[in-house]
């Protein structure tokens, strides 16, 4: 047997904190698992200190995902291994960006268009994309980036 380069000992307010968020069963089955396998590692006076195949066969997972939560554990610490981790970008870049939403603030307080007694947010997607702020918008992304603005003018 090969000797662990990341070994856990929890401490006892780390062990009952992990024994709850099982015993609820309220988390998601992924952070029940990763507790579960903290369990089974921990090395300390009264961890249970399985090896890794044992936690393999018990909780049908296999050895990278039990290295990679004793890992994460000693780098990163417990609160890591059980929440996930946030997204640095969001999935999909804004297309209003500050230069863009002022220019479309200016725009929706500026005098509508001959013919009309005030801007529509479909005037304003027309408007915006004619005058080149940006490539292409739906009427919905107007509305959503005036909503906090000025949305009782429109």
């Amino acid at each position: 047997m090969s000797r662990k380069i990341y070994v856990v000992e929890l401490s006892g307010d780390e062990r009952e904190h992990l024994k709850s968020v099982i015993s609820k069963g309220k988390t998601a089955a992924k952070t029940i698992l990763k507790a579960r396998i903290l369990l089974k590692s921990d090395q300390g006076p009264l961890g249970e200190a399985w090896t890794d195949d044992r936690i393999c066969q018990a909780l049908d997972s296999n050895e990278s995902m039990t290295t990679r939560v004793r890992r994460q554990l000693v780098e990163e610490g417990l609160t890591a291994v059980l929440s996930r981790k946030k997204r640095a970008t969001p999935p999909i870049q804004p297309i209003f960006d500050g230069e863009a939403q002022a220019r479309l603030t200016a725009l929706a307080c500026s005098e509508p268009p001959a013919g009309h007694a005030r801007w529509s947010i479909r005037l304003l997607a027309d408007k915006v994309v004619e005058l080149k702020i940006v490539e292409q918008v739906h009427f919905n992304t107007v509305g959503r980036a005036l909503k906090k603005t000025i949305s009782n003018r429109i």
